[in-house]
């Protein structure tokens, strides 16, 4: 403080020096930083000391501008602050790693800075078009917490719209917003008032909200705008970097676990692999069905069967005998892929669409990848198998039936023609049987096919001949054969399959068929007489199909006399045999008359009294005979049908008997 100055200028000079500290007063308070108030001081003390106008006035503008200068220094200072608090967040929100600690991070310090009540993030739902609460600090009401906000609505969803921040007072009572029933009820819930919101972009997408409100009504300044905003903007590459990070853990993880599955699957096909070969590999050396059904047994720890297309078991191992899977075998055939079926796993064996059969593996309840793929590829192997079984039989078939041909047609040399049958395993030096098939409800060569599979059961020899399907059978009785053949084939077909039949004696010259008949034996020239025994067997076909016996076998003998009158050298003697053998051979063991008195009986217009007077004989006995003639033949003996044949056969034993 300055002393007193006396004199006649002594209370100028005085005023003067209060106006000089005061302004350096001024001075110390801005370096001080003092409160506002205090500015005011320095010119209360100029007035106090009656300073001149000039002096006041000059206080009083050095006082605003002491004023001025403090807000700028305050407001830089608060600046200051700020950005060093979001250069610390930024340090902080770059150093976390997981996307939900970036969250709770950021939602934290956004309550820290500016100091609200309640802060909180909602996030961004593409899928459903709307934003969801994610994060909140301060929050206690549930409803609040579990809010979903679609766009436009209320002012979160207005901010994720608009990509642009928004901020009330008083939230409920603001027009602005697209109030909805949900949001007020969560928002007055919280007790919430004013409310600021802020986007969270990447670009030019809004992938976020993020908040602060308080519970009493206020106003926020363009500075709290512009601090949220700022820290929203650190907060969105930060979370944006914690996705990625979190994304590129995740990608390394997946990439470790498709490497070790990689390396494994390696392992599974080379493994494959080798099985495979070992498979073909028996195959290709001529290893039959049975053999390949061990080695897929062996690689599998189970038991396998085979079966064709048809159902019909071609090998087994290690199990017991199992009905087709004709269900499964179609679901596998449609998925590509094996199939389990009432604990049995079975796949189809394809060549391309072709159905060619099945295997089945049992014992096993589950099978690993590999273990399935290693079935799937075993039915490769299987389908290999039966492709090269099927064209060597298709092979054989087709010798089989060029040798048919040749011998219904008598081409080539006698000797040539035997020569090659016996390298076919069959000796036409035994008897044999032609047959002649027909079906009327099927194709000839579906029923080729299946009279084909049933010639190589019986060694014998099947082809197309004249329009019909034709076998060559070793057998010595050829209507039992046709008969055997009808009902097999008539089974297999679902349709009737009609077969007549005839035997290399029936069509051997006269001369020699004498002398075979009942011998068991071939003719001598049984190769010879094979088209002519082809011929009856058609004759014998066409009287069936005539008299209406389709889905029948015979030969011509079994259709009694209508058989002989077709025959083209009728066996008279067989025929008689055939109809009257039982009486004839009765009457040679006893030396009774039974084919005398039955003779009689015809000849008599079957009547008891003239027969009993041509015999003369009691009519009793006339009775007693003819009731054992019924045993012997029968009890249709004396149909009209039966007593046709039977009589014709009497006239030619008389004949007999008389040359």
């Amino acid at each position: 403080m300055l002393s007193p100055v006396t004199g006649p200028d002594s209370g100028e000079q005085q005023r003067s020096a209060y106006a000089e500290n005061g302004l350096r007063h001024l001075l110390d308070l801005l370096a001080r930083g003092a409160p506002a108030e205090d500015f005011a001081a320095p010119i209360a003390n100029a007035r106090a000391a009656d300073a001149p106008a000039r002096e006041l006035a000059a206080v009083e503008e050095a006082t605003r501008v002491a004023l001025a200068i403090r807000r700028t220094l305050t407001q830089h200072r608060e600046r200051e602050a700020e950005l060093t608090a979001l250069f610390e967040t930024a340090s902080d929100l770059a150093a976390l790693r997981d996307p939900d600690s970036v969250l709770r991070a950021i939602v934290h310090r956004a309550k820290l800075l500016l100091g609200t009540d309640v802060t909180y993030l909602t996030l961004t739902d593409d899928s459903e078009g709307d934003t969801y609460m994610r994060v909140t600090d301060g929050s206690v009401a549930a409803s609040f917490q579990q809010l979903r906000l679609g766009m436009g609505e209320g002012l979160g969803g207005l901010v994720a719209q608009t990509a642009r921040p928004y901020a009330t007072g008083d939230y409920q009572v603001d027009p602005r917003f697209d109030h909805t029933t949900t949001i007020d009820g969560g928002v007055r819930d919280e007790g919430l008032r004013a409310i600021l919101g802020v986007p969270l972009r990447l670009g030019p997408t809004v992938i976020g909200v993020l908040y602060a409100a308080d519970r009493t009504p206020r106003e926020f300044a363009r500075e709290e705008v512009a601090l949220l905003s700022s820290l929203a903007d650190h907060a969105a590459i930060a979370l944006d970097s914690a996705r990625l990070l979190a994304e590129t853990r995740s990608a390394l993880a997946d990439l470790g676990a498709a490497t070790e599955t990689i390396r494994a699957h390696n392992q599974e096909m080379h493994r494959t692999e080798e099985a495979h070969d070992h498979l073909t590999d028996l195959v290709l050396r001529g290893a039959d069905a049975t053999e390949v059904a061990a080695g897929i047994a062996a690689l599998l720890d189970g038991g396998i069967l085979i079966h064709d297309a048809d159902g019909v078991e071609l090998a087994r191992t290690g199990t017991r005998p199992l009905p087709p899977p004709h269900g499964a075998v179609t679901a596998s055939r449609s998925s590509g892929r094996a199939v389990r079926s009432d604990g049995t796993w079975v796949c189809a064996v394809l060549a391309g669409p072709e159905l060619l059969g099945s295997i089945a593996l049992t014992g096993r309840e589950d099978l690993a990848d590999i273990d399935r793929l290693l079935f799937e590829r075993a039915s490769i192997v299987t389908a290999l198998l039966l492709l090269l079984r099927r064209s060597a039989a298709e092979t054989e078939d087709r010798v089989r039936a060029e040798l048919l041909y040749d011998l219904l047609t008598a081409t080539g040399e006698a000797g040539s023609r035997a020569a090659r049958a016996r390298r076919l395993g069959i000796d036409l030096a035994r008897p044999h049987a032609v047959l002649v098939l027909q079906c009327e409800a099927t194709t000839r060569q579906r029923l080729l096919t299946a009279a084909t599979q049933s010639a190589r059961t019986r060694n014998a020899l099947a082809g197309l001949h004249h329009d019909h399907v034709v076998l060559l059978v070793p057998a010595t009785e050829p209507g039992a054969c046709a008969q055997s053949l009808a009902l097999e084939l008539s089974q297999a077909m679902g349709a009737p399959v009609t077969v007549g039949g005839a035997g290399t004696a029936a069509g051997a010259p006269a001369g020699d068929r004498t002398a075979s008949i009942g011998t068991g034996k071939a003719p001598p020239d049984s190769v010879g007489a094979l088209p002519t025994t082809h011929d009856e067997a058609q004759r014998c076909l066409a009287a069936l199909l005539a008299l209406g016996h389709a889905g029948r076998g015979a030969a011509l003998p079994d259709l009694g006399f209508l058989g002989v009158l077709l025959g083209d050298h009728a066996d008279l003697a067989g025929y008689v045999h055939s109809t009257l053998g039982p009486v004839l051979d009765y009457d040679e063991r006893r030396g009774t008359e039974l084919i005398a008195t039955l003779d009689a009986y015809f000849v008599n217009g079957a009547s008891l009294t003239r027969t009993k007077e041509t015999l003369h004989i009691h009519v009793n006995t006339v009775v007693q005979r003819l009731e054992r003639i019924g045993r012997l033949l029968g009890k249709d003996w004396n149909s009209p049908a039966r007593s046709l044949e039977i009589q014709l056969a009497l006239r030619l034993h008389h004949l007999a008997r008389r040359l």
